[in-house]
């Protein structure tokens, strides 16, 4: 373990369950749904309100090979292309051969899809796809319905939850297994103020991390939380600097900044066109899919005729739709589109890429567990193989059914108890939680610095550094990265991360206090130190990761996933694996910092 965490006040109250869910999401309420089918107590923890996660803002729909003539076979193969090289053959295996299923059960759960006049499922086709297999739901309201259906469910099935909380830290016991989380609920509900949840399997479902950007298409609750606690906790993540920048996110002038409204791609999926101020066509001949290209392909397409042209933006062209397709099919987009003064019916839409997916992030393997023993991670939280180097188009929300499922079944088939002997029961009550020495539970949870690690508090970071690490994060890693833009951004991330440190040691009134923001903020500042130390390290273009210092693609050197750790130092740990495979999940191990020879950037340690 690594023995960093948040600095918080100690916990003030305390629940037990047997699993407690971190996320509201298509991931974490299906897991929640089924570990309760299966009698286990369990509890939701949701940052917001339990549809306010990243679900509800998709727009294109699920994928899955539903229709006739698709295959599971087919799904793989646009799967892996899009990956580019760095997929997961058999996550992607398990995701396109199980996933027709689990939307079915998901249908059965609630969730209503568009279907034809025949009553089948409409099918539509997105960037990367060669067959039509996109669900959708409202035209271009897939996640809202789909949040609607398990919000529903969890609802009615009388599910434990907490909303407005953010989780701070795990628990563990005396022998490094998870033993619950800690968290801050935000003055609503019956509890407030730092509590904790003690649990002996703790999943996180914490969506992305887009708010590390200056524009984004992810919600503000999106800060990266269930990785930066995960790295905290001593866990293992990988393929961080493979973030997906959406090709048409709505251009609403240079300096917008926060979420953005996306233009789905199921908009060219229907036959919109790219094109540039004088309406000319530029993904002909780019691609064999043109305007349906891979999105890493297509946002740089456009990012290329923007520097071409000394423009901010691009268009996509619909004109050709008319009124009553837009008004029926998309009628979210046209809403967002006619709020912002611009009519899709009349006049091109301005678009410009924006950050939009992680396709890495917390390292599992294929039911989900993470390197720290009782961890689960499900969704754009975790790094299962699946999407590679680049997300293929509405893999994403299925990814998170599949395995959501995978983990349920994973949980009640283990069924771990805190103070079995396997799970490490020993130990004397943990000074945190003495108040509920009383408990049924008879293990001893504790922060991971309480484990016996060396580590301290993590020093906070200011709030109003937030939108500091954004701009960074947006001029040295964001579509166009380079070793010199990149070299500066880690050095100003860690200016500011070893700024905190200082003012902590040198007792300064200047120290950020202990609050949502500060703790948001730091959890921002981690991820970024992270993901720009991986972006360093990886010297090739590969999906969406560009280097415009290193243009082509490497697969001699760099077909191969890199994995982060923290020392208890706080400094990642790279390491490079030695092939294109995923390689096993195994209980991380305490790196020996000593031995660790440095690599060029100056602040990380990559292992031999």
């Amino acid at each position: 373990m690594t023995g960093i965490r948040l600095t918080a006040p100690a916990p003030g109250w305390s629940l037990d369950a047997d699993v407690v869910v971190v996320g509201s999401g298509v991931a974490g309420l299906t897991t929640a749904l089924r570990c309760a089918a299966a009698g286990l107590a369990t509890v939701v923890v949701t940052k917001a309100r339990l549809d306010d996660g990243s679900t509800r803002w998709a727009q294109g729909g699920i994928a899955a090979a539903l229709g006739e003539g698709d295959t599971p076979e087919q799904h793989l193969d646009d799967t892996l292309v899009a990956g580019a090289g760095l997929c997961d053959e058999a996550a992607v295996r398990t995701l396109v051969t199980e996933g027709p299923d689990a939307v079915r059960r998901l249908i059965g759960t609630g969730a209503h899809f568009d279907t034809t006049e025949s009553g089948d499922i409409a099918l539509t086709r997105e960037g990367g796809h060669h067959r039509r297999r996109i669900a959708h739901a409202g035209g271009d309201a897939t996640g809202a319905e789909i949040s609607r259906a398990l919000v529903g469910a969890v609802r009615e099935a009388a599910l434990h939850t907490i909303e407005n909380a953010l989780v701070l830290d795990l628990l563990t016991d005396a022998e490094g297994r998870t033993a619950g989380v800690t968290l801050h609920v935000m003055g609503e509900g019956q509890h407030d103020g730092v509590g904790a949840v003690r649990a002996p399997a703790v999943v996180l479902a914490t969506g992305g991390m887009g708010q590390v950007f200056s524009a984004t298409t992810n919600p503000a609750v999106s800060t990266g939380d269930g990785v930066a606690l995960a790295l905290r906790a001593g866990a293992e993540v990988s393929d961080l600097e493979f973030v997906q920048f959406h090709p048409t996110v709505l251009f609403l002038g240079a300096g917008a900044e926060g979420q953005q409204p996306l233009v789905s791609e199921a908009v060219r999926g229907e036959g919109a066109h790219l094109v540039d101020a004088s309406g000319t066509r530029f993904m002909v001949g780019q691609h064999e899919l043109a305007e349906l290209a891979p999105r890493d392909i297509v946002a740089k397409a456009i990012t290329r005729q923007m520097e071409l042209h000394g423009t901010e933006h691009m268009y996509l062209d619909a004109r050709h739709f008319g009124a009553e397709m837009w008004e029926q099919r998309f009628p979210t987009i046209l809403a967002a589109c006619r709020a912002h003064d611009i009519d899709p019916v009349t006049e091109p839409i301005p678009v410009a890429p924006a950050a939009h997916y992680a396709s890495g992030g917390i390292r599992t393997d294929l039911r989900g567990r993470t390197t720290v023993p009782g961890l689960y991670a499900c969704g754009e939280a975790a790094c299962t193989g699946v999407h590679g180097a680049n997300r293929l188009a509405s893999n994403s929300l299925l990814e998170g059914l599949v395995f959501a499922e995978r983990i349920a079944a994973d949980i009640v088939e283990d069924r771990p108890r805190a103070g079995d002997p396997e799970a490490g029961a020993s130990g004397a009550s943990s000074p945190l939680l003495a108040a509920e020495a009383g408990a049924p539970h008879t293990h001893s949870p504790r922060l991971a610095a309480e484990a016996g690690a060396p580590g301290e508090p993590s020093p906070l970071i200011a709030p109003e550094a937030r939108s500091t690490i954004q701009r960074i994060m947006t001029r040295g890693a964001g579509v166009l990265r380079s070793a010199e833009s990149l070299a500066t951004a880690a050095d100003a991330l860690e200016a500011l991360h070893n700024s905190a440190a200082l003012a902590v040691e040198a007792d300064e009134p200047k120290v950020a206090v202990p609050g949502v923001e500060a703790w948001e903020v730091t959890n921002l500042l981690l991820v970024s130190r992270v993901l720009v130390a991986a972006a360093r390290r990886r010297e090739e273009t590969r999906g969406c990761h560009w280097r415009e210092d290193r243009p082509e693609r490497d697969d001699e050197n760099w077909r191969r996933h890199l994995v982060v750790r923290l020392t208890p130092e706080r400094r990642p740990v790279l390491r490079r694996t030695e092939t294109e495979a995923f390689g096993p999940v195994r209980p991380a191990q305490a790196p020996d910092c000593a031995a660790a020879p440095p690599t060029h950037p100056a602040d990380v340690t990559e292992e031999p």
